[in-house]
């Protein structure tokens, strides 16, 4: 993975990586726009960090970004692209920029495509940036893991079956299959997903060569081992089968996995 700058005109600089594929950073000299640079499409991933004048950063983008990409794409070369650019009119500095950074940016682009934070606070959370570089990444068949694959994970399969583009193959799995729990069928049918015909399966009976990512959804628990290639996320939620109370009190802890679930799915997926 390779960044290239381009702050100001004449100047540029690559950081230690992989060589770079940029083709071309033009500048525009009548609006004192710099202009995005051009990439050679042979990089699986494209992503533009892009720093725009008066905006501030929420939080260490540039840090999750590049461990989401160590851990997902090790095998391969990604274009990590920094553009910035200067308010419209404005000169841009002469001379060579601070050391280090200059800006951070505070808008991204995976392949062309706009990613908006989700953080309270205008920020990118690590779950939505995981979840749009695997999709740029393109894998067709999904598995989501947790330990009895009653409640988490088949809530998983059944918001992701009803979401996913064509094509696409979910599954889910557990280390220690029971029964799927009728709260993870009720708040599905509220959200008119019918999940009432799925059953628990050992992850045992999943052919690692059938996966192309897996989703651990674990918290409290450990995680089922999955062997393979299979790019992996691990996305730790609380297991509502866990909270005691009445009936109200433990469908509303499943309501809450199953609406944070479609939040991260949608994300995923493309809805």
């Amino acid at each position: 993975m390779v960044i290239r700058e381009n702050t100001y005109p004449g100047w540029d600089r690559e950081f230690p990586g992989t060589p770079s594929r940029v083709i071309e950073g033009r500048n525009s000299a009548t609006s004192g726009i710099l202009a995005p640079f051009f990439i050679e499409k042979d990089s699986p991933v494209q992503i533009e960090l892009i720093s725009d004048p008066g905006q501030e950063s929420s939080g260490d983008t540039e840090g999750l970004l590049r461990e989401i990409v160590a851990k997902l794409c090790s095998d391969m070369e990604i274009d990590l692209v920094r553009v910035i650019r200067s308010s419209a009119g404005e000169p841009l500095p002469s001379g060579n920029p601070p050391e280090g950074i200059p800006l951070p940016g505070n808008r991204l682009r995976i392949d062309g495509v706009e990613i908006s934070p989700t953080g309270p606070e205008g920020e990118y959370e690590k779950w939505a940036l995981e979840a749009a570089v695997l999709r740029a990444l393109g894998p067709r068949r999904f598995l989501f893991l947790c330990v009895a694959n009653s409640a988490r994970s088949q809530i998983a399969e059944g918001i992701a079956r009803s979401i996913a583009p064509d094509g696409i193959d979910v599954a889910s799995a557990g280390s220690r299959p029971s029964a799927v729990r009728p709260e993870a069928i009720a708040v599905l049918l509220e959200s008119g997903i019918d999940i009432s015909r799925y059953q628990s399966t050992s992850v045992d009976d999943v052919d690692p060569a059938s996966i192309d990512a897996v989703i651990t959804l674990c918290a409290e628990e450990v995680c089922p081992a999955f062997l393979g290639n299979a790019r992996r996320l691990h996305w730790g939620l609380s297991d509502p089968a866990g909270v005691d109370g009445d009936a109200e009190t433990r469908l509303n802890a499943f309501r809450k996995t199953r609406d944070e679930l479609v939040r991260r799915l949608e994300r995923l997926m493309g809805g």
